[in-house]
């Protein structure tokens, strides 16, 4: 089992920046891509930044260019910092570990971004 706590969202105006963070317990050494989702209000979840253990980052196209996310293996935790915000980025931010074929999932952190 992978328990993985995100913090850091919040209100914050357009053009603005905030840093969330996601710290994984439990099993921590076992797991290999951890990764950011998101879901706005009526739409599906979508990927938003990805990291493999050896760094490896995959970005969406909404974000590439604004967003960067990073990880730290040694504590296990991941961070996507996120500058120019927009109105659509708001969303529940989701954070999301992968174990083998095993997924696991945060319960989510609130962005709002305000024109």
């Amino acid at each position: 089992q992978v328990h993985l706590e995100e913090s850091g969202g919040g209100l914050v105006q357009a053009g603005g920046s905030l840093r969330l963070s996601c710290a994984a317990s439990g099993r921590p050494f076992s797991i290999n891509t951890m990764g950011w989702y998101r879901q706005a209000p009526g739409k599906q979840r979508e990927l938003v930044a990805s990291i493999t253990r050896g760094g490896s980052t995959n970005y969406a196209d909404s974000v590439k260019g604004r967003s960067t996310i990073s990880r730290v293996n040694i504590n296990n935790t991941v961070y996507l910092q996120m500058d120019s915000l927009k109105p659509e980025d708001t969303a529940v931010y989701y954070c999301k570990a992968l174990v083998g074929p095993y997924e696991y999932w945060g319960q989510g952190t609130q962005i709002t971004v305000s024109s």
